[in-house]
């Protein structure tokens, strides 16, 4: 992108990080920024910086845990998913609490907008102590996942889409916005 995707702008006005932090505060507390303070939520720094979205969920996890929160599971959001529609995180929290819960939006898990068991935590720990650090590998670890595909997901699956290069949020326009 060139620039920090957090602080990018929405077409209405809220950077990215603040407006996935508010779509997150709706369904979840307490909530917790993991990185750069670019949200208006409480943050803190990431135990690795640089470790990649791996990384930096389980040390949210790890915190909210030690503070007694991340028991039951947490909701990750990524603030690249500028169209996301808040439905997404009401269907992640509203899931039966037995597995983690990841939306599949044209063949592809969306890691980063997903609800995590414990136990799938708790294995991906394992992985980053084991040098990996791709999300990939979370599917690879033999801990239930409920996979939403599109049947599940209808016509929220569009919002699911983000924005890693500028063509893919000139894909997603007008609707994304992407001032700086």
């Amino acid at each position: 992108m060139g620039t920090d995707k957090a602080r990018l702008v929405t077409a209405g006005g809220s950077t990215w990080a603040r407006r996935a932090a508010r779509l997150l505060a709706a369904v979840t507390s307490p909530t917790l920024e993991v990185g750069a303070s670019a949200s208006g939520l409480e943050w803190l720094d990431d135990e690795e910086p640089g470790g990649g979205p791996l990384a930096a969920m389980i040390t949210g996890w790890r915190a909210l845990t030690a503070r007694g929160a991340g028991r039951g599971g947490v909701i990750v959001l990524a603030c690249d998913l500028p169209t996301l529609e808040p439905a997404v995180l009401e269907l992640l929290a509203a899931r039966p609490p037995g597995a983690s819960a990841v939306p599949v939006v044209e063949g592809r898990p969306q890691w980063c907008c997903a609800r995590y068991h414990p136990a799938l935590l708790e294995a991906a720990g394992g992985l980053l102590e084991s040098g990996r650090r791709d999300l990939r590998g979370l599917a690879e670890l033999g801990v239930a996942i409920d996979w939403l595909e599109a049947e599940v997901l209808g016509a929220l699956a569009p919002s699911l889409r983000d924005a890693d290069t500028p063509s893919e949020l000139a894909a997603l326009a007008p609707a994304a916005g992407g001032r700086r």
